[in-house]
């Protein structure tokens, strides 16, 4: 009882009677009820003062996470579309064209050791055309 601060609160007739109907339960008490409740208020308030705080910044961090889910999504629809177009339009290589697969696997090989270049080395193959197509004025 130490650690207990007393208080005397004025209650209106109605949530009185509710407060001492929760009371009226085995192992309740209306301080205990009161604590409950009064906690459970003051953490909601708290909740309030993060969501005041930091709200803006999720807002901003969700919508710049929604643009890359976008960006991401017509990379693929793109890498998509050209692979269809590519499979569509070129002749499949004869069975017996051993210098012709061997030229494909090399082209490929160089094709994967680039995108590992630009990626490692964070350059944007788009960004870097459409920026010099901005310098030299076209």
């Amino acid at each position: 009882m130490a650690d207990r601060v007393r208080h005397q609160l004025f209650l209106p007739r109605g949530l009185s009677d509710r407060l001492e109907t929760l009371a009226a339960r085995p192992g309740a008490s209306k301080s205990a009820v009161l604590v409950d409740a009064l906690t459970a208020w003051l953490n909601r308030g708290g909740a309030s003062e993060l969501e005041d705080r930091f709200g803006l910044r999720l807002d901003r961090f969700s919508m710049g996470q929604g643009r890359l889910e976008r960006s991401d999504h017509i990379l693929q629809e793109s890498i998509a579309v050209l692979a269809r177009y590519l499979l569509a339009v070129l002749p499949p290589l004869a069975e017996n064209d051993h210098a012709g697969r061997e030229l494909a696997a090399r082209r490929f090989e160089a094709f994967v050791n680039q995108v590992g270049k630009q990626v490692a080395a964070g350059r944007h193959t788009l960004g870097a055309e459409s920026a010099s197509a901005s310098d030299s004025g076209e």
